[in-house]
């Protein structure tokens, strides 16, 4: 009973969303009890004393007004839980205080009046207190407690009179103050559990706020050097190119590359790669300092950006030095080790205008770095412009090749590791080019993509992947992958859902692969052209999942069906190190969001076992098969449906 009365002293947070309600109810509580009140004193005037009809309701308003003044004083959001609760107990005393007062004044007044006077004071203090009660609607305990020295005192008082009219009104107003009671009991509760509530939702927003950063870090970041990654790297480069093409000034993209990396995995295991790497992130800050944004792009691959306009001079000694203390002997466990680092630099503009163009010429400096003075740094020149003319060769080759008869697939199979099935193969392009011989589709699918050769590539090769699809048992589907420009090209999916049609093949049976990367390119054309391929009813795979430029936090938005794991996040997974937590997120993440999951990159019987506990169940990779041609699927999938039932 007790505890009705009760500021929640335990409960501060509660005490603050009653002082915030209750200060914007102040004004009008104030503002009814003074306008009743001065109206009931005008009403008597003549009737006593002036002291005591006007007198000493003047002095009540007086506390009434010094009261509204300190309220308005108050920043209510602004106070603690204790100071609220300081506060809301004063309120109550000084409530029930004020509320004696002015009732014990009213009820004075009755015997110097008529009925018409004595029929004012009732009304007045009904009235004033059902209103006053419901301004603290939010502050139980006062509004309780104004009910009790009031409408007892007022009840009693009128029951007496033995005037009939008056009996019924105490009547009334005690049943009036009885669903007042019940009234304010039950919103005091909703109101507490509306507060709980919101606070429970805070909290919630707030952790789930925290883990949005903390996926945002985890997006942008390496997570074996801390450096930034190659997502974080190309947004940078965007900011960087964007102010100096403002400012008029050049800036400079460098790529790092590690020269004997590779036998140091091979001798010593990944685990000691994983260091080496670490130590070569944290020397290349400690060399630039302030002189470059660092950042790991992937595998022993390092992006610089280089602001401030320096000269060509001064980004070849930053880079030497780059190359001397990456260079500097490396000692783990008693373990020394030599690795050096080869610097490839282009620069803005003179090399190229935007990032796709400054990236690549630094590739063809790295390259020539790598092949020519390994371990030091190569600006961009016209000495590279021999790589150039190999992919105008390419480029020229590709444009007059005749591409039904010197493009063929392989087709790698994806196996469902539970079942221990084929579940379907993905196509994969080969050119052998008469002139040029066995031309690798790294580098013949970005020649058609700079050329606007795609098109006519990607429709060539959907054609013979969906004849050979045909001759499939139904059960095996079909991946193929889009380019970037493909599916930035309303023309091109036009084309594509056109060969699926005529193939004759069930959409449900194929899955179109497109990466992160190729996405991001041309954000809105690209959702638009996946929402047509799935309207056509075929399966959307994010390829390379990891390696480009989306989110988690945007996974969701995207219309895919499938996920594939990049296989960079495979290699180091028997180490224990971070890429298997991050697989392990992925997994979740895909079977939270309902998506089916394909890694790729599988090489050995233990990265199955490893994958097989974070129940992963789809699997691509050299173990189960190499890639096969055309003409050799069929008997590989007769050869696994027979050893299914001899490994049973």
């Amino acid at each position: 009973m007790f505890k009705l009365f009760e500021i929640p002293r335990d409960n501060p947070s509660l005490a603050k969303a009653q002082m915030e309600a209750f200060s914007k109810q102040v004004p009008l509580l104030y503002l009814i009890l003074l306008v009743n009140t001065w109206t009931l004193a005008l009403s008597h005037l003549g009737l006593g004393s002036l002291w005591h009809v006007a007198g000493f309701p003047l002095g009540l308003s007086v506390v009434c007004i010094l009261r509204l003044w300190r309220w308005a004083r108050t920043d209510a959001e602004a106070a603690t839980g204790d100071e609220a609760v300081r506060r809301l107990r004063h309120t109550l005393l000084l409530g029930t205080f004020l509320g004696a007062m002015f009732v014990g004044w009213a009820l004075s007044l009755y015997p110097l009046g008529d009925a018409y006077n004595q029929g004012h004071i009732a009304f007045y203090i009904g009235i004033t207190v059902v209103s006053c009660i419901f301004c603290l609607m939010h502050l139980r305990p006062a509004a309780l407690a104004l009910t009790g020295v009031v409408l007892v005192p007022f009840t009693i008082f009128f029951l007496l009179t033995g005037r009939p009219t008056f009996t019924a009104i105490a009547v009334n107003m005690a049943l009036v103050a009885a669903a007042m009671v019940y009234i304010l009991i039950v919103y005091s509760r909703d109101f507490a559990t509306m507060v709980m509530a919101r606070e429970a939702l805070e909290a919630k927003h707030a952790e789930l706020t925290r883990l949005s950063e903390e996926n945002s870090r985890l997006a942008h970041v390496d997570s074996l050097t801390d450096l930034p990654n190659r997502r974080r790297f190309f947004a940078k480069l965007g900011e960087a190119l964007e102010a100096a093409r403002a400012s008029g000034t050049s800036l400079a993209l460098g790529i790092v590359d590690l020269d004997g990396f590779k036998p140091i995995n091979d001798v010593h295991g990944h685990g000691m790669g994983d260091r080496v790497l670490i130590e070569t992130g944290r020397r290349m800050r400690a060399s630039l300092g302030d002189a470059a944004f660092v950042a790991r792009l992937g595998g022993d691959e390092f992006g610089l950006i280089f602001e401030g306009g320096r000269s060509k001079a001064e980004l070849q000694a930053l880079g030497d030095k780059l190359c001397n203390d990456i260079g500097a002997l490396l000692q783990f466990s008693g373990i020394s080790m030599h690795v050096t680092g080869s610097v490839g630099i282009a620069l803005f503009p003179d090399a190229g205008n935007d990032s796709h163009a400054l990236f690549e010429r630094a590739d063809y400096a790295l390259y020539h770095a790598k092949h020519k003075q390994r371990g030091r740094a190569v600006l961009f020149s016209a000495s590279h412009e021999t790589a150039i003319r190999r992919q105008r060769l390419v480029e020229q080759h590709l444009r007059e090749a005749d591409l039904e008869r010197e493009m063929e697939l392989v087709f790698h199979p994806i196996v469902d590791i539970d079942a221990d099935r084929v579940v379907g193969f993905e196509a994969l392009a080969r050119w052998h080019s008469p002139g040029l011989g066995l031309v690798s589709p790294d580098e013949f699918v970005k020649v058609a993509e700079h050329n606007d050769l795609i098109t006519r590539l990607t429709c060539t090769l959907l054609r013979k992947a969906l004849i050979s699809a045909k001759t499939w048992p139904e059960h095996i589907g079909l991946s193929f992958n889009l380019s970037a420009v493909d599916i930035s090209s309303p023309e091109a999916i036009g084309k594509v859902t056109n060969l699926i049609r005529a193939s004759g093949i069930d959409p449900a049976r194929i899955d179109i692969e497109v990466t992160e990367t190729a996405i991001i390119a041309d954000y809105d054309q690209a959702i638009a052209s996946l929402h047509a391929l799935k309207a056509l009813g075929v399966r959307i795979s994010l390829d390379d999942f990891g390696t480009g430029h989306s989110s988690l936090s945007q996974l969701h938005k995207l219309p895919i069906d499938k996920i594939k794991i990049d296989r960079s996040f495979i290699r180091d997974i028997e180490d224990g190190s971070q890429s298997f937590n991050i697989i392990k997120t992925v997994l979740v993440l895909s079977d939270t969001l309902g998506l089916p999951c394909v890694v790729e990159g599988i090489e050995s019987s233990a990265q199955v076992d490893i994958l097989q506990q974070l129940h992963a169940q789809m699997m691509q990779g050299y173990l189960f098969s190499k890639p096969l041609a055309a003409d050799k699927v069929l008997d590989y999938l007769r050869e696994k449906h027979s050893a299914a039932p001899a490994a049973a």
